[in-house]
């Protein structure tokens, strides 16, 4: 029995079709895209025009709820999430008024048997051997599996487990890609036969000596975030084995390369997986302190540990803006936008998704520029409060893939071991829990990035300023969170 595809299944990420939705059609510009909530004729969708769906891009197909899925009523989820921002912000100013978070050097040591079995040469080996061997089976499956994603596990491994499946494993383990990224493993395996050569003259020095420029930062990996999230989202057919090829085939060879001539240290700035990876474990239980104990940690002392590095900021819009993307790719107007552009589907969707990244970018820095004239100048106005932005990416994942991966990842992992005669995983929540899951994960990533916020601020600016200062920033969740309950009623 074929397994069905998450678009016959669902409008959003585990939220079943209306009576008068045809499954059969597939209007969204992203991966596969959702099916219109008015493509069964409905008044709002009676100007887009429809096409048949493409088998190989339905099987992505992801989303938010919408307004008739809620619980409760628009009027109490904007009122309930206002008053969450502004209670907060109240309580924060009249109760904390100086920094209570202590970054990398907080946290309760674990016991040392414990730390030696986590950083024992044969875990590394293992952890290293599994990431090699994963790849490589994902390998086979692209260039041997059929070119289809309800028969072939390749598109869910690397656009569920892996995209997916990186935010639970970093949030309980700690950045975990770090460890088991197939790139790092072969980069090894490639420089260790140099290293061991005896008596190597100093003009045979490796290119892994060369020193990566300081104002890189992590540049690098924020292009490499847009230029998988537009694989995902904007690309014609990015379920296909051809596709995921190519792309994969340019990744790995320009990882490669670059790691030739920076050596093992690029890729904790320019693998895309690796930042975003390293970006969620700053909320981990689990982490280092400064010296090098692996501890039990309040996730806020994780997350102001955040080191501030050129292209911070860019990451997390990259995250933020891609996710909003993808919940009003759906939307009836936007898609008729995209279908009936001079321009064509994928060049408009690609301005659609760079102006989403775009309009995060610019609230963001005028938020910083807002606070430097209010509480006065400050060196890194920019990255000084961007880790407050990763509590508000979290939310949006969770609230825009939970379901995707709950039901989607064990659908993958079936297909991957063979078990055909096994029964398809169902959704974990109804329509009602989970639009509820959805707009409280919003909401408290908007509070704890307050919390964030506001710590930060305490430290940086004098009493007297520190509050007002923080106006710009509560009016920036403000609008973050307007917009991204927008997208959960759209």
């Amino acid at each position: 029995m074929t397994p069905p595809r998450l678009a016959d299944l669902s409008l959003g990420p585990g939220l079943p079709l209306g009576p008068d939705l045809s499954p059969g059609l597939s209007l969204g510009p992203g991966a596969g895209g959702c099916p219109s909530p008015c493509a069964g004729g409905g008044r709002a969708g009676q100007d887009v025009v429809p096409y048949l769906a493409d088998p190989s891009t339905t099987l992505l197909a992801h989303g938010i709820g919408s307004q008739h899925d809620l619980p409760i009523s628009p009027f109490y989820a904007f009122a309930g999430a206002f008053a969450a921002l502004f209670v907060s912000f109240l309580a924060l100013g009249l109760l904390w008024s100086t920094s209570r978070f202590r970054g990398a050097r907080s946290g309760l040591a674990l016991p040392v048997r414990l730390q030696r079995v986590a950083d024992a040469p044969a875990t590394r080996t293992t952890l290293r051997g599994l990431g090699l061997t994963a790849a490589l089976a994902l390998l086979l499956h692209l260039l041997l599996g059929p070119d289809d994603p309800a028969r072939n596990p390749a598109p869910g491994a690397v656009y569920v487990l892996l995209w997916v499946g990186l935010v639970p494993a970093s949030l309980l383990l700690g950045p975990v890609w770090r460890l088991v990224n197939p790139l790092r493993t072969l980069h090894r395996l490639a420089v260790a036969p140099r290293r061991r050569a005896p008596h190597r003259p100093l003009t045979d020095r490796p290119l892994t000596d060369r020193p990566l420029p300081a104002r890189l930062g992590q540049w690098p990996a924020a292009v490499g975030l847009f230029g998988f999230t537009w694989l995902e989202l904007v690309s014609p057919d990015p379920a296909s084995t051809t596709t995921l090829l190519i792309a994969l085939g340019c990744f790995v060879v320009g990882q490669l390369a670059l790691a030739a001539r920076y050596g093992e240290k690029w890729f904790a700035a320019g693998d895309p997986f690796e930042a975003y990876s390293d970006l969620l474990a700053r909320l981990s239980p689990l982490g280092r302190r400064t010296d090098g104990r692996l501890v039990l940690r309040n996730p806020f002392h994780g997350l102001d540990a955040t080191p501030e590095r050129p292209g911070l900021v860019a990451v997390v819009c990259v995250l933020l803006g891609s996710t909003a993307y993808d919940g009003y790719s759906d939307n009836p107007s936007w898609i008729n936008a995209i279908q009936t552009s001079p321009l064509g589907r994928t060049p408009t969707a690609t301005l659609g998704l760079l102006g989403s990244i775009a309009l995060v970018a610019a609230l963001y820095c005028l938020c910083a520029a807002a606070t430097r004239l209010v509480s006065g100048p400050h060196p890194r106005p920019l990255t000084a409060f961007a880790h407050s932005l990763v509590p508000i990416a979290l939310g949006y994942l969770v609230a825009h893939y939970f379901s995707l991966l709950v039901t989607e990842g064990p659908r993958t992992v079936i297909m991957a071991v063979g078990t055909d005669n096994a029964s398809e995983p169902l959704p974990p929540l109804g329509p009602g829990g989970l639009a509820a899951l959805q707009v409280i994960a919003v909401v408290t990533g908007h509070v704890l990035g307050v919390i964030a916020a506001h710590d930060r601020s305490v430290r940086l600016f004098p009493p007297a300023k520190a509050v007002a200062g923080q106006l710009p920033l509560l009016a920036l969740m403000i609008t973050y969170t307007i917009g991204g309950l927008s997208l959960l009623l759209n």
